[in-house]
């Protein structure tokens, strides 16, 4: 005799769009994302852990197109950003394709 058991989703798969997504832990000026590697405890056993970007979720006032624009930077990025300034690195953003 066969059973065969239904999965439930979370949400149908008509409901999954663009609001229902998750950003994955990436920062979209440097491209850092988790690395994987080793917790050693004091008798050398190793474990799998992941070591996650510091992230944050920044607002900048964009004066050249004189908007607000929200971007998941890094701690990293920011310094770039206060180096550089804003509008060359959403230059150098938009060149490798991504949407601002």
């Amino acid at each position: 005799m066969l059973v065969f058991w239904s999965i439930s989703l979370p949400l149908p798969p008509e409901k999954i769009g663009k609001k229902f997504r998750v950003m994955a832990r990436v920062c979209q000026v440097t491209g850092k994302k988790p690395i994987v590697g080793n917790s050693v405890s004091h008798s050398n056993i190793k474990t799998k852990r992941r070591f996650l970007p510091n992230l944050q979720k920044k607002r900048f006032f964009f004066a050249e197109e004189d908007r607000w624009v929200t971007i998941k930077v890094s701690a990293d990025a920011l310094r770039t950003i206060n180096k550089n300034g804003l509008s060359t690195v959403i230059k150098s953003m938009r060149a490798e394709g991504v949407k601002i």
